[in-house]
């Protein structure tokens, strides 16, 4: 890695540290440590999808026309205003507003520091770039819930303001660290206009248009919305009322999902970067069918409690192997894909999508409280889906596209861009 790649894996380790000392107790917070109720933390995980979504569909315009730097500092800072004002609030309104302000602030964030990743490598190294950030976000994020949870004390509402000071603190530092990296090319209009006229303008009708991108937009959908969507609203659901773990089973099994992924994020590098990125995302697929159904062998009963248990924990670390998969995969092939000048907005699309899915995966809930077989059978089928799908976006993809290993022993300076309107031609 350059000293600009450092600095940017550097800032966005500390920055999802200082996110782990309070994600995992916001709704303690909001619920009960300022007595507002569950309906008001429910209203405040409902003001972060909404920022989000409501940011982002403006954000890669403006990461392509200004460049991803001031974006990152400016989502930075908002992001910190609305941490720090989110420690000290007691209402609701004021939960909510500062809600709004951090929830944006992460959104925003996802899109442009991917686009500075994209800047600082090449077709070639961009698998592993983004497989680090990948890793180092749920290192950051584990070992930052790991010391929060030493901390926080449910008597002491100054305990979990300390919390949000702290992930206050990180994203400032992460707006030093930015102002610090010394990008490939000055983030200009002059950069940001595509150099193929035929490219030029159409935004997100062009995009639309764009078939390779539409699949992967509809492939990103439904693989957040099958894992992420579930990992904490519908898969937990289940797991309580059919397979009837305990929540510290659960503390396990998302313990596992991490460590899963720190293991074997360098370990299946390799199997990822030598071999071709649909069919990867199709081995994902069936991994997770694999999943699903040692879930349902969990609700079944058979075995008693502790086999239960050991199948839920299974679930949850296999999962992890298909996220260890898919962080080298998904976002180079989002930036492989973007005609020049709108890799800002094809990252911001598919972090849109994926904010989507994940506002949509509490819809699980009742079906895997109420009916958790059937609740399993959906998510099987939706599994060997993902699978299908990755196959049929190959077709779609130039072979370098789909297999980035191929670019080696070419000129560095070659990139790899997609046709704005059909089918990729090798």
């Amino acid at each position: 890695m350059g000293a600009a790649m450092r600095r940017i894996q550097a800032g966005n380790a500390l920055t999802a540290f200082g996110i782990g000392f309070t994600v995992p107790f916001l709704y303690i917070y909001v619920a009960q440590v300022r007595g507002l109720g569950s309906m008001a933390a429910t209203s405040a995980f409902v003001a972060f999808a909404v920022s989000a979504l409501v940011a982002l569909p403006f954000t890669g315009r403006v990461i392509d026309r200004r460049g991803p730097v001031p974006v990152v500092i400016g989502a930075a800072l908002a992001a910190s205003v609305g941490a720090l004002a989110l420690g000290l609030s007691d209402g609701l309104v004021p939960i909510l507003l500062s809600a709004l302000a951090l929830g944006a602030g992460q959104a925003v964030m996802q899109p442009a520091l991917a686009t500075m990743i994209v800047w600082c490598s090449t077709p070639g190294t961009r698998t592993r770039a983004f497989a680090l950030q990948f890793f180092m976000q749920n290192l950051g994020l584990g070992i930052g819930g790991l010391i929060g949870g030493q901390i926080v004390d449910e008597s002491r509402p100054g305990s979990f303001t300390l919390l949000f000071g702290i992930e206050a603190v990180m994203f400032l530092v992460l707006a030093g660290v930015i102002l610090t990296v010394r990008m490939p090319h000055a983030p200009s209009i002059k950069d940001a206009v595509p150099r193929d006229p035929a490219q030029a303008g159409g935004g997100w009708k062009r995009m639309v248009r764009h078939r390779a991108m539409a699949k992967l937009l509809v492939l990103g959908f439904v693989i957040f919305f099958a894992c992420y969507g579930q990992f904490e609203s519908g898969l937990a659901a289940f797991g309580t009322e059919a397979a009837r773990i305990s929540p510290s089973t659960l503390g396990f099994a998302l313990a596992a999902n991490t460590g899963a992924i720190v293991v074997a994020q360098f370990a299946v590098l390799r199997l990822v970067e030598r071999r071709r990125r649909s069919r990867v995302i199709a081995l994902v697929g069936l991994i997770w069918t694999v999943a699903w159904l040692i879930a349902g062998f969990s609700g079944l009963g058979h075995g008693g409690a502790f086999a239960a248990a050991a199948a839920f924990v299974t679930t949850y670390a296999l999962f992890g192997i298909g996220e260890a998969m898919l962080s080298p995969t998904l976002a180079p092939l989002v930036a492989d894909l973007a005609p020049e000048g709108s890799v800002g907005q094809y990252n911001s699309a598919f972090a849109l999508v994926k904010q989507l899915a994940l506002a949509l995966g509490p819809l699980g809930v009742p079906l895997g409280a109420g009916a958790p077989m059937l609740y399993v059978a959906v998510f099987v089928a939706v599994s060997l889906g993902i699978a299908v799908l990755a196959l049929r976006l190959g077709r779609e993809l130039a072979p370098a596209q789909d297999q980035p290993s191929l670019l080696k022993g070419a000129p560095q300076a070659v990139a790899v861009k997609a046709a704005p309107a059909a089918p990729v031609a090798a």
